[in-house]
């Protein structure tokens, strides 16, 4: 009986073996030999599998996005360990990639999962001091909105996702503002695994030119301090030098449009509605990958892929390097009084490029009749071109000890906790001495944006003052790490502020008003008690044509001078403590 039972467990035991599923790792994109992307649900599929098999790869489900399909990240970690604060602990460093933000610029989407296949399965060294954490597809909702038409400049794949996500929001402008799911759950991503690194891969638009990889660093000077004087001395060349060395030439991103290269270009600016401009304000290094479009598909996966490979190869050997320059950096803020904000090319300053383009001219259009540009690929050069890489700030600001927040001004708080910001309240009513802002002037854009009308060229008055607060309304001291997050998006003046991106557009509307037949006779009773704003009233008459042909304008501005006026009117409704 011992024995028929003995051969039955063992035959079971057999046939489990038997059973087990082997998977084949081969991508789409090499299936199709390059000439196709893999779908969001061979991406996911692919990930899932390789973490079933080996047990240096971790893939998870995490947050929401506006397709109702999760985010996942999938983290290769050759200690098998995947829980962040540990793996800080050990003094490690974290490179985070992020995949289809554009799901028609698959590029980094392919490369990635041979990356991280090629990582568990040996066939590359694996890194010893850095966890890699990829995004597959961050724009679930474009990727599964697949064509073949939509990127008209592009050289393949086959069929691809759509630019738009699900919401139809471009996901690289929403990093500050989170209008999306998906933004937040990236927030929640970014913050869980506080990268060192991060890249985001995409394909470029804009000339013809010998180079399949651009890349697009975050700007130095804005990133400043130095991890900005590395980046710009050592990573920069660090990483060119490691490409050319496995035959892969690469350049600075292009930035033009409908002209040509050797006139010279401008470096990007990446402000914080950008992906590398947002993790910039947590001292992460960041850039963008960026193929040329027109390469063609295998070739730009296969680039992308060597200079992700490089790029470890880099934090592997400066990992040191990059974590103390992380913690100056942060010190110095904190012992700093100014921060500067809203940066323009510094034209005193350029770098000399030896740029590998081809020769273009203008030719009559078969289809305008007017002039077009024309590259003629079969005629190469290599040129010194001006590169315009340095920026110098427009503006300065006095770094406040806190920002004092109504508490009614809920969607600035969620975003702030969103971003781990420390926040207290106050813990009675009080009266506290502070700096605040009236809003002068500011203009609109006339047509929507990421589904915002942005506001810009904002001007301010500053008064300081005592002003009761409330019990519960917020303190948020600035010595923090997101110091560099509050100062971009509290002070209503930075590119992308709360303000410009129309947070606080109920301040903008006058409340209360005046009926003129009313207030005639009031304005008169002012006028005859107060010398001053007499004298002022009919100096502003004589200065200004305009003013004095127009009674409404007359009376309204009698009016905002008097107590009649509402203080909430273009009252910025953050404070600065200092």
């Amino acid at each position: 009986m011992r024995k028929i039972l003995s051969f039955f467990i063992l035959l079971i035991s057999c046939n489990s073996s038997t059973n087990k599923k082997v998977y084949n790792f081969e991508t789409h994109f090499e299936k199709t030999n390059g000439l196709e992307t893999g779908t969001y649900q061979q991406t996911i599929q692919f990930y899932s599998n390789l973490a079933e098999v080996y047990p240096e790869i971790h893939f998870e489900a995490i947050g929401e996005t506006d397709s109702e399909k999760p985010l996942h990240i999938v983290t290769f970690n050759t200690n098998k360990e995947f829980d962040f604060s540990e793996i800080r602990k050990n003094n490690k460093r974290v490179l985070l990639i992020n995949n289809g933000i554009h799901p028609g610029e698959s590029d980094g989407i392919d490369a990635t999962m041979m990356l991280f296949r090629d990582l568990s399965q040996g066939k590359i060294i694996a890194p010893k001091n850095t966890i890699l954490v990829t995004i597959p597809i961050y724009n679930i909702g474009g990727s599964l909105n697949r064509n073949s038409t939509t990127r008209t400049n592009q050289n393949g794949p086959l069929e691809y996702g759509f630019r738009g996500n699900a919401r139809n929001y471009d996901l690289n402008r929403d990093f500050i503002k989170c209008d999306t799911k998906n933004a937040r759950t990236f927030t929640e991503i970014f913050h869980k695994i506080k990268p060192d690194v991060f890249i985001d891969n995409h394909v470029s638009n804009g000339a013809d030119y010998q180079y399949t990889l651009t890349h697009l660093f975050t700007q130095h000077n804005k990133l400043g301090g130095e991890l900005g004087n590395y980046l710009h001395t050592t990573l920069n060349s660090k990483l060119e030098e490691k490409l050319v060395k496995k035959n892969w030439d690469i350049t600075p991103y292009v930035n033009i449009f409908n002209t040509v290269p050797e006139k010279g270009f401008s470096q990007f600016m990446d402000t914080p509605r950008y992906s590398t401009g947002y993790t910039t304000l947590f001292n992460c290094l960041g850039m963008m990958v960026e193929t040329h479009m027109l390469k063609p598909y295998k070739k730009r996966v296969k680039g992308t892929y060597e200079l992700m490979k490089s790029m470890i190869e880099i934090i592997e050997e400066d990992g040191e390097q990059i974590k103390n320059n992380r913690k100056t950096d942060l010190l110095h803020l904190y012992q700093s009084d100014y921060y500067n904000l809203n940066w323009i090319i510094d034209s005193s300053k350029t770098t000399t490029l030896n740029f590998k383009g081809y020769n273009a001219k203008k030719i009559k259009s078969k289809v305008t009749g007017f002039e077009r540009l024309k590259y003629d690929n079969k005629k190469p050069f290599t040129k010194e071109v001006a590169y315009f890489n340095y920026f110098k700030p427009k503006l300065k600001v006095k770094i406040p000890k806190a920002y004092i927040i109504p508490k009614g001004w809920f969607n600035v708080i969620d975003l702030l906790k969103l971003n781990q910001v420390e926040i207290d309240t106050l813990k009675n009513d009080t009266i506290l001495n502070i700096e605040s802002y009236k809003i002068l002037n500011y203009d609109t854009k006339k047509t929507a944006y990421e589904g915002h009308y942005l506001h810009n060229n904002v001007k301010i008055n500053t008064n300081v003052k005592n002003m009761p607060f409330s019990k519960g309304d917020y303190i948020i001291f600035t010595q923090q790490e997101a110091i560099r997050y509050l100062l971009e998006t509290l002070e209503p003046q930075a590119n992308d502020s709360f303000f410009n991106w129309n947070f606080f557009d109920a301040i903008l509307q006058q409340k209360e008003g005046f009926s003129p037949y009313v207030w005639e006779d009031k304005a008169l009773e002012l006028l005859n008690n107060n010398f001053k704003l007499k004298a002022d009233f009919d100096l502003r008459k004589k200065e200004f044509p305009e003013f004095n042909s127009n009674w409404y304008a007359q009376l309204d501005w009698l009016f905002k001078q008097s107590e009649h006026y509402e203080n909430a009117h273009l009252q910025y409704p953050i404070y600065r403590l200092n």
